[in-house]
């Protein structure tokens, strides 16, 4: 555990130096520049959102085809009923706001579903301080027998240090 961003990132970087795996960092923010020092790959969520937004639009615009063409055509302010592509420029803000709707609502399904954070899940945060002030570095210790324990802990220069079993999750 530490007390400081910068300081858990540099552990991070001496850790990984060393040859240790490090599985998670826990941190009430995120530190920019630790993603690739414990090989965290980038997020293929702006591709679902891209995904979900195009589902969106196709949407929005078979229901507005449907509802204002042929189902239930009306003549307003003196606008075409009777083709789509006439009516075009009058649909495009409902294309967008709908687009805009799916994509958001999509995106936060996922990342809930991603990340295991529906709600009544239990936490898998080992320690309820890095929620407000602290920073933790998960590593196991089974993987990485390269180093004493008495090495390890002095690398790392941690404020706290302590062992959680799989049960303590």
């Amino acid at each position: 555990m530490y007390d400081d961003d910068l300081t858990c990132l540099a552990a991070a970087k001496e850790l990984v130096s060393q040859g240790i795996t490090v599985k998670e960092c826990y941190s009430p923010f995120p530190i920019h520049g630790i993603d690739p020092v414990i090989g965290i790959k980038r997020t293929r969520l702006a591709i679902a959102s891209f995904m979900f937004g195009l589902g969106g639009l196709a949407l929005a615009i078979l229901a507005i085809n449907y509802f204002m063409i042929k189902d239930w055509p009306m003549n307003i302010g003196g606008k075409p009923n009777w083709t789509y592509f006439h009516n075009l420029p009058a649909f495009v803000p409902i294309m967008f706001e709908f687009t805009v709707l799916c994509a958001a609502h999509g995106m936060v399904i996922t990342y809930m579903l991603r990340n295991k954070t529906l709600p009544g899940m239990p936490a898998t945060n080992p320690d309820p301080r890095t929620t407000d002030d602290k920073f933790v570095l998960e590593f196991d210790t089974t993987e990485n027998h390269s180093m004493s324990a008495e090495q390890l802990l002095s690398a790392i220069k941690a404020t706290d240090v302590y062992e959680l079993n799989e049960n303590d999750i």
